[in-house]
């Protein structure tokens, strides 16, 4: 597993003094870029070729989030490519090895030229070295979304939303969708599924859904149309 050590910064902290959500999806986006910068495989390759990873589905699963100054560490490891299709876990643990969070992920590749799947080459093959699966128990990458979502205000993307593919970065959706959970509301499991991008100055109309126990939320970032960019579910257990 590919690993870096870090510190709970001031600014991944939420009014608690504990990691954010948001900051510890980030840490694990981070922990893949850096393992393909890494090995030879970064944004400069991809770009070269014309391809880029795109992400389909995030599970993530949360014992406890950090402290402020909190030293940890956080790895990566790819464990299946099928097609175009490739599979990585994450970790993040405290230097002591307490397991903090943990999550799985689903990745597409696609060539940006003729907007179809491509599949990985030798070269990303051999430079990401497959582990064994994560002992995790793993739910299924699409969500259901419910019928009885309350539909919430449209906004419009913004440029502090884009990322250097120039569409709506993975985390930013959960930053939007965290605007529809009350505080307080402490997730212990994440689950997304990335189903179309947006760009700059798309309008986003999300509809937010709650079980009744109200431990359970569901939000569908969608478009115009209704057809969704992305659906975040966010659990208490």
């Amino acid at each position: 597993m590919y690993t870096f050590d870090s510190r709970v910064r001031y600014s991944e902290v939420g009014v608690d003094g504990n990691m954010t959500l948001e900051s510890l999806l980030d840490y694990f986006q981070d922990c893949s870029t850096f393992h393909s910068e890494d090995i030879g495989l970064g944004v400069d390759y991809f770009n070269g070729l014309h391809q880029v990873w795109l992400l389909s589905a995030w599970q993530i699963c949360v014992n406890r989030y950090p402290h402020l100054c909190e030293r940890i560490v956080i790895g990566t490891a790819p464990y299946d490519f099928k097609g175009f299709v490739g599979c990585r876990n994450f970790e993040m643990r405290t230097k002591e090895g307490e397991v903090l969070a943990y999550a799985n992920s689903i990745w597409s590749l696609m060539d940006t030229v003729k907007m179809m799947p491509a599949r990985p080459n030798e070269q990303m093959l051999a430079g990401y070295v497959l582990s064994d699966k994560y002992p995790m128990e793993y739910a299924p990458r699409k969500i259901s979304v419910p019928g009885n979502g309350q539909a919430m205000e449209p906004f419009v993307v913004r440029p502090h939303h884009l990322d250097t593919n120039k569409h709506v970065n993975n985390g930013q959706y959960v930053r939007m969708a965290m605007e529809y959970v009350p505080e307080g509301f402490e997730v212990r499991q994440l689950r997304v599924e990335y189903k179309n991008q947006a760009v700059l100055d798309d309008v986003i109309s999300p509809v937010a859904a709650v079980n009744e126990a109200g431990t359970l939320y569901t939000v569908s970032l969608n478009r115009e149309d209704g057809r969704p960019y992305c659906i975040v579910e966010l659990a208490k257990a």
